[in-house]
């Protein structure tokens, strides 16, 4: 097994450990491009998801935003960087600048529908949105909006002649 099947497993065995489906993500490409892309089926919105978390900045950043809610979980993390993280403070923003890396993967057009999947909040972002006591997911849910948001910019990138007649 080669250094990158075992990061890309490695990746979605985290995600899966946090209660994160690449399916659920999937659900997320759906209600982004669904609209724009009438043709579009689970099926390929989860296999984007999936090319996305291939990409290795992606899996870094899963890796990273993952390891720092647990460690918030584990209330290892110095103060006051604990508490802010713990709460999700609203001005903290560091969990955004993660997610922006995996936006930039797929250009502009992932910003605006990671701005929007961010604000709204569907299916599993709510979940993951939830603060329940004891599970800290300030950078999970984050994490997750990007990446749907970048697996429907890639699905946009891959339909350019549905662009004037939906965009």
């Amino acid at each position: 097994m080669t250094n990158e099947q075992k990061l890309y497993d490695h990746t979605l065995a985290l995600l899966r450990e946090r209660g994160v489906e690449p399916k659920a993500i999937g659900e997320l490409v759906m209600f982004l491009q669904a609209k724009f892309i009438p043709a579009l089926t689970l099926e390929v919105a989860t296999d984007n998801v999936l090319i996305v978390l291939r990409k290795r900045e992606v899996q870094n950043a899963v890796m990273t935003g993952i390891a720092l809610d647990k460690a918030a979980e584990a209330g290892t993390l110095e103060q006051p960087l604990q508490s802010i993280i713990a709460e999700d403070e609203g001005l903290y923003g560091v969990d955004e600048i993660l997610a922006f890396a995996i936006v930039n993967v797929y250009g502009s057009i992932g910003f605006t529908n990671y701005g929007y999947i961010d604000r709204v909040k569907p299916g599993i972002l709510a979940k993951l949105n939830a603060h329940e006591p004891g599970i800290i997911h300030t950078f999970l849910d984050d994490i997750v909006g990007a990446i749907a948001a970048a697996a429907a910019s890639r699905l946009a990138h891959s339909h350019p002649e549905l662009e004037d007649d939906n965009y």
